[in-house]
């Protein structure tokens, strides 16, 4: 019932841009933060930034600081991670996910299934 779906990934070149988009039902959207993870190939996931119920801040970790932002419709039940300057590190398999109140890199109730983005030349 409930479902975090995410789109948008694919292959872009070091320093390009990609948007992606994470599109949840079967629940109450506007009163979760929502979170973005990755977890590169032969790594654990990691927490990549998160965007309060009410989009009035924004928390990302240092690796992205800088590169990328987060947006949430919540008309369209739908967060958004705009990615720029792409590195090939930031190669991973991104994840979104929903937590009940406050935002945090912890406690998070529901995922999607993941999108790939490879950043390569």
């Amino acid at each position: 019932q409930v479902q975090l779906v995410e789109s948008g990934g694919g292959l872009v070149q070091p320093g390009g841009s990609l948007r992606l988009s994470c599109a949840a039902s079967g629940f109450t959207f506007y009163s979760y933060a929502m979170g973005w993870f990755r977890q590169p190939p032969g790594k654990e996931r990691e927490f990549v930034g998160t965007i309060m119920w009410g989009a009035t801040s924004t928390w990302f970790a240092d690796s992205v600081k800088g590169r990328f932002a987060i947006s949430r419709d919540n008309a369209k039940n739908t967060v958004y991670l705009q990615m720029n300057n792409l590195k090939p590190e930031d190669t991973a398999v991104y994840y979104c996910a929903a937590r009940y109140g406050g935002p945090s890199e912890t406690g998070y109730q529901y995922w999607g299934q993941g999108t790939q983005v490879t950043v390569s030349s």
